[in-house]
C-alpha cells in the first residue's frame, strides 16, 4: 500500500510514501521523512500504485485514526489550489490551525566532512585557515567530540556542553562539517491547569478549628510556651465527629479556609493570587498538600471567550424587534434555507440599518432547521464585541477562531466545533476552514473588506472561499456590507447573487450630515499647515461640552511617517525596505512601549533617532506628516479636559486590548477617540455624534485601480459610526480634493451613483470586475538575480501564444525592496479565468526549466493589493 501526502512546501506536486501497517484514511494527518526533516502533512490519496524507479521511504507515524478534515474540506482544499495556482501541501496547512499538537525541533549530526576534521586535528593539529578565534575553533572541535558517536543531538544539549551557539552551528552545517535535521514529534495541546481540593474538611470543623486556635494562641500569649506543630488538638465536638486534625498555623488555617469559603475547589493561581495578597507564602500550599488535607487534580482549563457586553439599558443584537426591511432580508434568506440548496445573497445595508440583527435571527433559524452557521469578521477587533452578543444570544455552542488565540487555544476551539459543541463559530479570515457540522449558514460581515485577502501562501481571498464552501455544502451564504465590492455588485446585477437592500437606518434614524473642509482653503486663510482645521476643533469642543462622545480617523500610525534631511533631502529609509521609517515618539508612563525610534511597519526593524544626517551629516532632521500618535498629543493640548483614547496598532497589541478600550468607550470612561482605520469598522457606540475625518483621502494618489473605491469605503464606514443613537450625527471630512467624486459621492451616501462611476472607469481600463487579475512577484535577495529572472519571464510571456491575455510589466514592484529581498512584478489581466490559470501554470512550468524556484515566485490572483 501508498499513500500520496500533501506537505508545506512550495512544490506543485504531492509525494508517495509507503504503507508499513494499517493504510491511513484520506484527510488524515501523517509524519513523513523529507529531504533530511520530518514534516507533518495530509493524506490525499491512499493506493497500491508503486512508483517506477525511485526508492519510496515509509510513513513514519499516523497521527489521526479518522480522517481529520472531511471530504467537504478536502475538495475545498482543491478548488483553492486549482483557483489560486498554490501548492495543495501550503493550502491544507492553512486549514489546519493545529500547529500546537505537533512538537517541532532542530538536532545536528556529525557529517563525513566533520569526521574527517576531527580525526586530522587529533593527528596532525590544526592548521587550517580560519576567519574564526581560536576559542571559537576550538568549540568546533567541541561539537565534534560531543557528537563523534553519531548520535543527533539537540541545540541545547549542544549549548550546555560545548557552548556553541545557533550562528557557530549552522557555520559548520555550511562547511559540510555537520547535518541539521528538522524533526516533528507528537504532542499533547490539552490545555490543563491545576485545582487545589480540600480533603475530607467540613466547613463546620474547620471552624472549630478556628476557634481552638484562637483559644490555644492566647494561651500561648499568657504562658508564653511553644506548641508543636505536628501534636493534634480538637474540641469535643470535633472527636465526636471522628476526625483528628494535625496541628494547624495561621497561614494553613487560612489557606483552608478559603478553600471551604469556595466550596473546598480553587484554581492554582487563583488561590495563589488570594495568598499573595494577604501575605501567605506559596510553600505552605505545599506543606498542606504533603500532609494530606490538600489534594492536587488537573482539569481542562477554562477558555476565556472574551467579548463586549451590551452597556446598560442598551439590547443585544437578539433582542431587538425587527423592522420591516429587516423582516424582509429575514425573509429572503429564511425562503432560501427552506427550499435547501446553494444559495448566495449579497445584504446591501446603510450604515446603522441593522445588519447584525438579520445576522442573528438568520443564524437561529439555521440552529432551529439543525444547521450549523458560520459568521466570518473581517478583523480581529471586531471579534469582542461580535463575541458578546453571540455568547447573550447562543451561551454555548459559540466557538471563537482567529490568530490571536493561542496555539493550545485554536487547537481546542477546532476540535470543538469538529465534535459538534460548538454550531455557532465566529471568526477572522481563515475560519472559513472552520470544520463545522452540519453547516447551513455562512456569513460574510463587511464582506468589502480587503483584510479579507490572505497576503502569503496561499493568496486566497476569505469572501470568495465562503461562497465556494457553501456551494460544496449547498448552504446559504450570505455577504453583507454598506459598501459592497464591486465584484460582489457586479455579480447581484448579472443575477449571480440574490440582492437584499436596506436603505434606511433603524428607528428612523437620519444618515448623519457630512460637512467637507477644504484644507486648501485652511491653509491660505491661516497661513500655516495644521493636523486639525478650525472648523474640526470647534465641532469637536461643542460636542463634548454637550456631553456627546468624538472619533477622529487619523489614518497613519506613529507621530511621523517621514523624516527628511533639510540640508540634502535624504529620508531616513529602512535598511531592508525601501520605504521610509515611521517615528514614534517616547510616551511617558508607557512601559509596554520603547523610548523614542524610528520603525519600518513593514518588516518591524527599529533604530533610534539619529542625531545628524546619516548621509550628509547635518543637524537639521525634519519631522513630516502627522500619525495618530501626533494626533493624540495635540488634541491633549487642545481639550485638556478631555477623556482621549487612541486606537491603533500600537496601543491595540493583545486580543484584550481591544476589550478594555472599547468597553471604556462604551461605558463613556473615553470621549475623545483618535486612531486609525481600526476605528471605521463595524463599531456601536450610541454616545458618538461627530466623527472627524483627517487625510484619509492621501490614498487616491497611490499606484492602485482600487484608491478610490477604498477611499469610497472608508469614508462612508467611519461616516456610520456617529448618530447611531438618539441623537442625529455629523461627519467632517477633511480633505485637499474636495472635488473627487470618490468624495463628493461619500458625502452624498450615494453608494450607487459611486458604482456607476467607478464602472465605467474599470470598463475602460479592463480591470475587476469586467476582467480576470493576477499579480505575479519575481522575488530575490540578489538585485541581479532578480532582474534577470524578470527578463527571462518577460520574453518568455513576449513570444508565448497568450489567450487573450494582457500583460503588463515587467516593472520594479511600488515597493522595490521588501525584507531584504528585491521585487520585480508582471500585471496579467485576461477576459477569462481558464485563460489566465492556464497562461500563470504554463509560466510556473517554464520557470522551473530556466532554474527559477518556486519559492522565488509569488503568484496572487485576484491580487487586492499591488504594492
Amino acid at each position: 500500500m501508498f499513500c500520496d501526502v500533501a506537505l508545506p512546501v512550495p512544490l506543485d506536486q504531492t509525494f508517495t510514501y509507503a504503507v508499513n501497517g494499517v493504510a491511513p484514511v484520506v484527510g488524515a494527518r501523517v509524519l513523513v521523512p523529507f529531504s533530511g526533516q520530518r514534516l507533518m502533512g495530509v493524506v490525499v490519496r491512499v493506493h497500491e500504485d508503486a512508483p517506477e524507479g525511485v526508492e519510496v521511504k515509509p510513513v513514519q507515524q499516523v497521527l489521526d485514526d479518522a480522517a481529520l478534515l472531511p471530504d467537504e474540506l478536502m475538495r475545498l482544499a482543491s478548488w483553492i489550489a486549482q483557483y489560486y495556482v498554490a501548492p495543495l501541501g501550503e493550502v491544507l496547512r492553512g486549514m489546519l490551525p493545529l500547529g500546537a499538537e505537533v512538537k517541532r525541533h532542530v538536532v545536528y549530526r556529525i557529517a563525513e566532512a566533520g569526521r574527517r576534521v576531527l580525526y586530522e586535528g587529533a593527528a596532525k593539529g590544526s592548521s587550517r585557515r580560519s576567519k574564526l578565534s581560536a576559542e571559537e575553533q576550538n568549540r568546533e572541535y567541541a561539537v565534534l567530540n560531543y557528537l563523534e558517536d553519531g548520535a543527533a543531538a539537540k541545540i541545547s544539549a549542544l549549548r550546555s556542553a560545548t557552548q556553541a551557539n545557533k550562528a557557530l552551528l549552522e557555520g559548520m552545517v555550511r562547511k559540510k562539517w555537520l547535518t541539521r535535521e528538522a524533526l516533528a514529534e507528537e504532542r499533547d495541546a490539552r490545555r490543563l491547569e491545576r485545582v487545589a481540593v480540600l480533603v475530607g474538611q467540613e466547613s463546620e470543623v474547620l471552624e472549630e478549628n478556628r476557634r481552638s486556635f484562637d483559644s490555644s494562641h492566647r494561651d500561648e500569649a499568657a504562658t508564653g510556651s511553644a506548641q508543636d506543630d505536628t501534636s493534634s488538638f480538637g474540641s469535643e465536638k470535633t472527636a465526636r465527629a471522628g476526625l483528628r486534625l494535625p496541628r494547624l498555623n495561621e497561614n494553613q488555617l487560612a489557606i483552608m479556609a478559603e478553600l471551604a469559603a469556595v466550596g473546598g475547589r480553587m484554581r492554582v493561581r487563583d488561590l495563589r493570587e488570594t495568598l499573595s495578597r494577604a501575605g501567605v507564602p506559596e510553600s505552605t500550599l505545599g506543606t498542606l498538600v504533603k500532609r494530606g488535607l490538600v489534594t492536587m487534580e488537573e482539569v481542562a482549563e477554562d477558555f476565556h471567550m472574551g467579548g463586549v457586553g451590551s452597556p446598560h439599558g442598551k439590547k443585544h443584537a437578539h433582542e431587538h424587534a425587527l423592522n420591516e426591511a429587516q423582516m424582509e432580508a429575514l425573509g429572503t434568506i429564511a425562503a432560501a434555507m427552506a427550499k435547501g440548496g446553494f444559495a448566495p445573497h449579497l445584504l446591501y445595508g446603510v450604515t446603522g440599518s441593522g445588519k447584525t440583527t438579520v445576522y442573528f435571527a438568520a443564524m437561529q433559524r439555521a440552529l432551529d432547521a439543525g444547521r450549523s452557521a458560520l459568521l466570518l469578521v473581517p478583523e480581529i477587533g471586531l471579534t469582542p464585541a461580535m463575541t458578546g452578543q453571540l455568547v447573550a444570544a447562543f451561551g454555548s455552542e459559540v466557538a471563537l477562531l482567529h490568530s490571536q488565540l493561542t496555539p493550545d487555544e485554536r487547537a481546542e476551539q477546532w476540535h470543538r466545533i469538529r465534535r459538534g459543541e460548538a454550531r455557532i463559530v465566529v471568526g477572522t479570515r481563515s475560519a472559513v476552514f472552520a470544520p463545522v457540522v452540519k453547516l447551513g449558514l455562512i456569513i460574510v460581515d463587511e464582506e468589502h473588506d480587503s483584510s479579507y485577502k490572505q497576503e502569503e501562501t496561499p493568496r486566497y481571498h476569505g469572501r470568495d472561499v465562503a461562497v465556494m464552501r457553501a456551494k460544496l455544502n449547498e448552504a446559504i451564504v450570505v455577504l453583507g456590507s454598506a459598501t459592497p465590492s464591486l465584484e460582489s455588485w457586479s455579480n447581484a446585477e448579472k443575477g449571480r447573487y440574490a440582492r437584499v437592500e436596506m436603505r434606511e437606518r433603524v428607528a428612523d434614524r437620519p444618515l448623519p450630515a457630512v460637512e467637507l473642509v477644504d484644507m486648501r482653503n485652511e491653509f491660505k486663510e491661516t497661513g500655516q499647515e495644521s493636523i486639525f482645521s478650525r472648523k474640526l476643533i470647534e465641532e469637536t469642543q461643542a460636542t463634548l461640552d454637550r456631553g456627546e462622545q468624538v472619533i477622529i480617523l487619523l489614518n497613519r500610525r506613529g507621530y511621523s511617517f517621514v523624516v527628511m534631511c533639510r540640508s540634502c533631502g535624504e529620508k531616513i529609509e529602512c535598511e531592508n525596505c525601501a520605504i521610509s521609517m515611521t517615528y514614534h515618539k517616547q510616551v511617558s508612563g508607557d512601559l509596554a512601549q520603547p523610548g523614542q525610534r524610528l520603525e519600518c511597519h513593514y518588516c518591524g526593524f527599529r533604530r533610534s533617532v539619529p542625531k545628524t544626517c546619516p548621509k550628509c551629516e547635518s543637524e537639521h532632521l525634519y519631522f513630516l506628516g502627522a500619525g495618530s500618535q501626533q494626533g493624540e498629543e495635540r488634541l491633549q493640548e487642545l481639550f485638556p479636559g478631555a477623556r482621549i483614547g487612541r486606537m491603533d496598532r500600537d496601543t491595540v497589541r493583545g486580543r484584550n486590548d481591544m476589550e478594555r478600550l472599547l468597553s471604556r468607550l462604551h461605558a463613556g470612561e473615553i470621549n475623545l477617540l483618535v486612531g486609525t482605520q481600526m476605528i471605521a469598522k463595524g463599531h456601536d457606540i450610541h454616545g458618538v455624534t461627530l466623527v472627524g475625518v483627517v487625510g484619509a483621502d492621501f490614498a487616491l494618489g497611490l499606484p492602485d485601480f482600487r484608491a478610490a473605491e477604498r477611499v469610497f469605503q472608508l469614508l462612508t464606514q467611519v461616516s456610520g459610526r456617529a448618530g447611531r443613537g438618539d441623537l442625529p450625527g455629523k461627519v467632517l471630512v477633511q480633505t485637499y480634493h474636495p472635488d473627487h467624486y470618490a468624495i463628493q459621492l461619500a458625502a452624498a451616501h450615494d453608494y450607487p451613483g459611486f458604482v456607476a462611476k467607478e464602472m465605467n472607469y474599470r470598463r475602460w481600463m479592463h480591470y475587476p470586475p469586467f476582467a480576470v487579475l493576477a499579480n505575479v512577484v519575481i522575488q530575490s535577495e540578489k538585485l541581479e538575480e532578480a532582474t534577470a529572472w524578470a527578463g527571462t519571464l518577460g520574453r518568455w510571456f513576449q513570444q508565448a501564444r497568450l489567450d487573450k491575455v494582457r500583460v503588463l510589466g515587467p516593472a520594479a514592484a511600488p515597493i522595490v525592496r521588501l525584507k531584504r529581498i528585491y521585487r520585480f512584478h508582471f500585471v496579467l489581466k485576461a477576459e477569462r479565468r481558464q485563460a489566465l490559470g492556464a497562461t500563470l501554470r504554463a509560466m510556473l512550468a517554464y520557470a522551473e526549466t530556466q532554474g527559477i524556484a518556486r519559492r522565488n515566485l509569488v503568484v496572487d490572483v485576484d491580487a487586492v493589493h499591488l504594492m
